[in-house]
Parts: structure tokens; sequence; C-alpha cells
């Protein structure tokens, strides 16, 4: 094999070697990121929360689709991150789930995921987008490999915002370095790979990649249910710069509808999290920003 590992080597694919010394902007090792906050009424709950409870989160993130949103809960949202200081990232609507594909359906067919079917569905993708960032919002999470290219293109070629993030979702299914380089290359700012990695396999993308990498510390029980927090301290010594994905267990299943009681609920668990990381790990340094994906003022 070790000829294999040389060659890996050679193109940017080691093997781990230790803990992370890749730091965000800033210099901090770890942020927060809160998922599900679909609407106005649970950000302004989860805002709230986080000040009650002196938190920090850095992210939000709507998973349902921009599609589903109108241009008012857009803008709505975007002017609460904005004067919270949060990133907001709303996620591609076109999938394959909510388009007509029977075969995304069935236990073989999940295998498409969330990604697209055909040219026209490509196009409501990237329209998607442009409605997003015309409003302000500088956050995409994607689903699609394909999309993801387009996408940064467009962004080098002046056709989309330069400064607009695009965040590879867990639901793409990814979980080797070598994947993780591939979308590093062709535009991801931030990749969320499949949620049940061990911290060697996260320290294994940490070693191909720059870009800051979200892990999810705990689970909806439709991916598993799993809860991570006495793993959190070695995840942020090995996956740093690292989005600590918080409060998902909350939710019944991906794209749930979070009630303002559930998203204070989530903030209780960032909460949580933040205890473990002081009590175990109280060097580890947590971003202030720098360079975050917060909202600008809608064009």
């Amino acid at each position: 094999m070790e000829e294999t590992r040389r060659y890996l080597n050679k193109i940017g694919i080691g093997a781990p070697r230790g803990e992370s010394e890749k730091r965000f902007s800033d210099g901090g090792q770890y942020r927060f990121e809160v998922p599900g906050i679909q609407r106005p009424g649970a950000m302004a709950a989860l805002i709230d929360a986080m000040e009650q409870q002196d938190v920090r989160v850095h992210r939000v993130t709507q998973t349902r689709g921009i599609m589903l949103l109108t241009d008012t809960e857009i803008e709505e949202m975007a002017g609460m991150a904005r004067d919270a200081d949060i990133e907001l990232f709303l996620s591609v609507g076109p999938r394959a789930t909510y388009d007509t594909s029977a075969s995304a359906r069935t236990p073989e067919g999940a295998r498409i995921g969330y990604r697209l079917r055909g040219y026209d569905n490509l196009v409501y993708a990237v329209e998607d987008v442009k409605r997003a960032a015309e409003l302000g919002v500088r956050g995409i999470v994607v689903y699609d490999e394909g999309l993801l290219w387009v996408l940064g293109r467009m962004r080098g070629d002046g056709e989309l915002p330069a400064d607009l993030h695009l965040k590879v979702s867990a639901h793409c299914g990814h979980g080797n370095p070598a994947s993780a380089h591939l979308l590093q290359d062709i535009g991801a700012d931030s990749l969320n790979p499949v949620r049940d990695l061990q911290i060697p396999m996260l320290a294994s993308l940490r070693e191909a990649i720059d870009i800051s990498i979200d892990v999810h510390t705990e689970n909806p029980k439709s991916s598993g249910g799993f809860i991570r927090h006495y793993e959190v301290p070695d995840i942020i010594r090995y996956a740093a710069p690292v989005y600590l994905k918080t409060g998902g267990s909350v939710a019944g299943h991906h794209g749930w509808e979070t009630t303002e009681a559930q998203a204070r609920e989530r903030i209780r668990q960032v909460v949580l999290v933040r205890d473990m990381i002081e009590r175990y790990y109280p060097e580890a340094v947590l971003s202030e920003g720098g360079d975050l994906a917060v909202p600008v003022g809608g064009g």
C-alpha cells in the first residue's frame, strides 16, 4: 500500500499528522452553527435565547429551501442575522425529493439524495441562489456537486457576489479526503461531511483541505440520533477550523419546522456543548468572526 500512500501524498491527500494547526482568519478554532431555523419567528426566538444564555452562535442554517420562503421572510431573517452579526445560510430549494422523481422515494433510489435531475432543475437551482443573493443573503447550502461547480464559476465570473459563501451539505454524502479536496477545488467554502465520521476520519479531511469543516454534535433520529458532546474537545483539536453544528436532536428529521420553543431548546444544547469545551478543553479558542457570511443590505 505504500506506493498508493506516496501517490496520494503527492497529490495533496496525506495521512493525518496529529492535531490541526489550521485556524479561522481571526485565529479561532471553533464556531457554533444552529441548523433547522426555517422561518423568522424561530430565528427571533433563537436570537433572544442566545442573548439570555449569553452564548455566541456564528451561523444559522435554513434547510427547507429558498423557494419555500417569501421575499419578505428572507429579508426579515437577513435583517435579524445582520443585526445580530450572525451568518444566515439558506438552502437551495430544487432537489430530487421535491421533484417528480419516483426513484428518490425508494430505498435504493434514496442514494440520489437532494441532487438535481435534468437541465431545467439546474436552471431553477441557480435562480433560487440568485434570488437569495439579490435579497442580501451571503450563505448558501448546496446539495449537488455539479451545482457547486456552476456557482463557483459564476462567482468567479462576477455573475454572483464575490463574498457569497457556498456550504456543502452532509446530504451530499461525502466523507473522504479526496472528495473533500475536490469540493474545495470547485468552490466550497465550508464542508459538512457525513455525520458519523470518527475523529481520525475527520483528521484526514482536515489534512487535505483548508476550508472549515462542519460537524454535527448531535443528530435527529432520522439520521441516527447519536450525540457526540464528549467528543467535541477532540473534534476541535483534530478538525479545526470547525463549525460545531449543534441542536439537531431537537428535530424529528431534516427540514423539521422548528417551533419557537424548539429554537430556544437548540440554544440550550449549544450551552451544553460550550460547557463541555470549557470543562475539558478550556484553552480552545472560540472564533469571534472576521470572515463571516453575514447578510448585506438587499439589492
